[in-house]
C-alpha cells in the first residue's frame, strides 16, 4: 500500500468530485486551474497506482486514450459509454463472465480477467436531432 502524499490526496480528491470519466491531461488541467502545482507525470503515476489498486475505473477510448473515474462499485463490473457525451453506466455482465470463463477454459487458462466497455449513443443524445452536414445540397445562398 502506498502512502498518501499531498499529490496523491489531491488527485484522489479531484476524482471524488467528478462524475464523468476524464483523461490524465484533463485532470491535470483542472487541478492546475484550481491552483495545484502538481506535474502531469505525477498525475499519470497516481492514476496508474489507483487503477492498479482497483480504486478507479479505467476506460480506453476508441483512439486508445485512457480515461479515469472513481469506482462507484467495488465488485467487478463493465461500462456502457455514450460516444457523444461520454456518459458511462456501470453494468453487470453475467453472460460476459460466463463466456470469458468458458473461452479461457477451452484454451486451458484459469484465473481469467477481462475488461469490457460497450460504446453506443445514450437516449438523451439520440433524442437530439442531428444537424445536416454542410454541403452544396444544404447551402442556401439565394441560387436556385
Amino acid at each position: 500500500m502506498q502512502r498518501m502524499t499531498r499529490q496523491r490526496a489531491a488527485v484522489s480528491e479531484t476524482l471524488d468530485r467528478l462524475d464523468e470519466f476524464r483523461s490524465a491531461q484533463q485532470l491535470h488541467d483542472l487541478m492546475r486551474h484550481e491552483g495545484d502545482t502538481i506535474g502531469l507525470a505525477t498525475v499519470y503515476r497516481t492514476l496508474q497506482s489507483l487503477a492498479d489498486n482497483g480504486d478507479v475505473d479505467v476506460l480506453r477510448t476508441e483512439d486508445g486514450e485512457s480515461l479515469y473515474r472513481r469506482c462507484e462499485r467495488s465488485e467487478h463490473h463493465h461500462h456502457l459509454v455514450c460516444r457523444s457525451c461520454g456518459r458511462a453506466v456501470e453494468i453487470d455482465g453475467p453472460t460476459v463472465e460466463a463466456w470469458a470463463r468458458s473461452v479461457g477454459a477451452s484454451h486451458g487458462f484459469t484465473g481469467i480477467e477481462h475488461t469490457v466497455e460497450l460504446f453506443g449513443t445514450c437516449a438523451a443524445c439520440a433524442a437530439v436531432p442531428s444537424r445536416p452536414a454542410p454541403g452544396p445540397a444544404n447551402h442556401r445562398d439565394g441560387a436556385a
